[in-house]
């Protein structure tokens, strides 16, 4: 919340850009190609450079007190509303800065506002300050071989021994685990009861014995995302976040944090003004039918910034978006996919064969990748559910497991 001391929006953009032009980091990046990836297709060495890069950008940034502007004082933050956040955004955007790997995002956006919620006193003091800066990098350890968009009916088990913890299990599709310090892990404390009820929450060191972390080579070639496997992994119960059996409101949270970034705002995949210049230097911005999905495109980009901008300005007035947020993932997803078929019509052949044309067979990774956001941060069928339940009233679908304990339902 802004204060009569608080500076303008005009002060503080000016103060911000001075500061940003003149710090953001001169990267050389070798005659690199266009980057339009989804997910990084990086060799290890490169990703991990670019994971530093970007955290370090991260700790300088909050140094100068342009980071965690919307939280409150007390909790390290400046006390600003979402639209110094907004300028500040806009500006790396502009100027190039080092941003956009998810395994940041996840630890600044969306584990240590969870940590601000949940933690204890100590957690907050021990942790928040390093997630905050990316000094300390967090994972998401949710989702599961058997347990994706059924979140709640993960099988990873905790059982309590003493004043310790030991976690066995699989993780899988954990975002930049293999640079990361801690993972935030979902595991079942009471197979009891029913499936949601039987969750803890855990912040759990990957460096732990027991802990193995394995990258997922992916189709568009990177392996940005990782398994985890956990093998009676023993911890505090200090690393407890939350309540026990508290855990799926500790998951709700971090999603729910989730959705308010998963606008495409990070510059994740290709851009309208990207696809206009492959279509414009490649002589088919004359051809009708690819002008039509330009123009698709195009408003589609205007429409998706204007809901940005109207969510923006419900959130500095204090108004919770909710499942507002499902809504701006499935317009993302959308566009993403609007480019993946407008360039695949643009580029033909040159899309899967390299054939040396510079800006073209570089475009396979945004349309490898497109299609992975139907699932990533929750599948559409899942935003789809929220959307019609919690915005339109719609009555929950149909469960077969409702009311009957984790260990009741057949697998």
């Amino acid at each position: 919340m802004t204060t009569d001391t608080s500076p303008t929006l005009d002060e503080f953009e000016r103060a911000a850009r001075a500061w940003i032009s003149t710090h953001v980091p001169q990267v050389d990046d070798d005659g690199a190609d266009l980057d339009v990836a989804v997910f990084k297709n990086l060799d290890e060495k490169h990703e991990r450079e670019l994971v530093r890069r970007e955290a370090a950008w991260q700790q300088s940034k909050t140094a100068a007190g342009f980071g965690a502007l919307g939280w409150s004082t007390a909790d390290g933050g400046q006390g600003l509303d979402q639209r110094y956040e907004t300028i500040v955004a806009d500006l790396e955007h502009e100027y190039s800065a080092p941003v956009g790997h998810e395994l940041v995002m996840v630890t600044v956006k969306l584990v240590a506002p969870t940590v601000r919620l949940f933690g204890t006193d100590r957690q907050k003091e021990e942790l928040l300050s390093g997630f905050l800066d990316a000094s300390e990098l967090c994972c998401q350890l949710f989702s599961e071989p058997g347990a994706g968009s059924d979140l709640a009916s993960l099988a990873t088990r905790a059982r309590r021994e003493g004043d310790s913890w030991v976690i066995s299990g699989q993780k899988i599709w954990s975002s930049g685990a293999q640079f990361a310090d801690w993972g935030l892990l979902l595991a079942r404390t009471d197979p009891d009861v029913v499936k949601h009820a039987g969750i803890t929450a855990f912040l759990v060191r990957l460096d732990t014995p027991g802990v193995q972390v394995r990258p997922i080579r992916q189709m568009s070639g990177g392996s940005s995302f990782a398994e985890v496997f956990l093998d009676e992994v023993r911890v505090s119960d200090q690393a407890r976040l939350g309540a026990v059996g508290d855990g799926w409101s500790v998951a709700l949270a971090t999603l729910g944090f989730e959705r308010e970034v998963s606008d495409g705002s990070a510059g994740v995949g290709g851009s309208w003004e990207q696809v206009r210049d492959l279509a414009e230097s490649s002589g088919a911005g004359s051809d009708p039918l690819v002008r039509q999905r330009l123009a698709r495109i195009y408003t589609r980009t205007v429409l998706n910034d204007l809901s940005a901008a109207a969510d923006a300005a419900r959130r500095s007035e204090g108004v919770d978006v909710g499942a507002t947020g499902s809504l701006r993932k499935l317009q993302w997803v959308a566009l993403m996919r609007e480019i993946a078929d407008a360039v695949t019509e643009v580029l033909g052949d040159s899309l899967v064969a390299d054939t040396g044309r510079p800006g073209s067979y570089v475009w396979g990774d945004h349309v490898l990748g497109s299609i992975g956001y139907s699932v990533a941060g929750g599948t559409d069928e899942v935003q789809r559910n929220i959307i019609g339940e919690r915005i339109l009233g719609l009555p929950s679908e149909p469960r077969t497991d409702r009311g009957a304990s984790w260990s009741e339902v057949r697998r």
